[in-house]
């Protein structure tokens, strides 16, 4: 696998289009990042870590609308890939439609949201946005 981050992206979002409760993802430190942010920022319902096979399972219940039904995960998409790093610099990090999504950045602190990176006056690679 060349891209392990973009397809953990991709199995989210195809997850929950399709309207599943549960999607299992292989487990890395990168990925665990990624959901405990999902989960804080409200875009998750629950996770949790298995220790099954060689590196573990990362198991995300999906959350929906009450109403309406639909994913709050409209959209997640890849920013910086294998062929093409995409970086910013404190001052220079991206809002998503105007603060209402998220972007997640790994740098030299963990990963963070944006909101977070800029208060703490730090960049990094732009891994992706959330909303």
């Amino acid at each position: 696998m060349t891209d392990p981050i973009g397809d953990f992206i991709t199995r989210v979002r195809n997850a929950s289009l399709a309207r599943h409760k549960v999607v299992e993802v292989p487990a890395s430190n990168m990925r665990k990042a990624i959901t405990k942010i999902l989960f804080d920022q409200g875009y998750v319902l629950n996770y949790k870590f298995e220790d099954k096979g060689p590196q573990g399972i990362i198991k995300i219940a999906l959350k929906y609308n009450n109403e309406t039904k639909e994913p709050v995960i409209k959209a997640m998409q890849r920013v910086s890939r294998p062929g093409l790093r995409k970086y910013a610099g404190s001052k220079e990090i991206p809002r998503v439609l105007n603060g209402l999504g998220i972007a997640i950045l790994s740098t030299s602190h963990g990963v963070m949201v944006d909101k977070e990176a800029r208060r703490n006056n730090t960049g990094g690679e732009v891994l992706c946005y959330v909303y």
